[in-house]
């Protein structure tokens, strides 16, 4: 099963350009809809491995992406088509209003 990657704000840049398709989650741990986010977003990485990779970015611990790509709440998922940011998707969505979001850009 593929992993959802830990990403920082060093790290990053070189997860989206590795991949033709990444999707970022802007998360805390503090936050109960992040949380709640989690297992939806390892599900799909299990079961669109080699075509979506998934990374998660603690905005508490890494401020400067976030601010840069204008995440003003949380959890936001960041979705990078070929390095640049392609949608940008705010609230806990359920797996089935999330998935063809994600597809739609494959």
């Amino acid at each position: 099963m593929a992993d959802v990657i830990e990403v920082t704000d060093d790290s990053v840049m070189d997860f989206v350009l590795d991949n033709n398709l990444a999707v970022v989650d802007c998360w805390a741990p503090w936050c109960g809809p992040c949380r709640m986010l989690g297992p939806v977003l390892e599900e799909l990485a299990g079961e669109y491995e080699g075509k979506i990779s998934f990374g998660k970015l603690n905005v508490d611990d890494n401020k400067k992406i976030a601010a840069e790509h204008g995440v003003m709440s949380i959890p936001t998922l960041l979705i990078f088509k070929d390095g640049k940011v392609a949608e940008k998707i705010t609230g806990a969505l359920p797996k089935q209003m999330l998935e063809p979001k994600l597809i739609a850009h494959l």
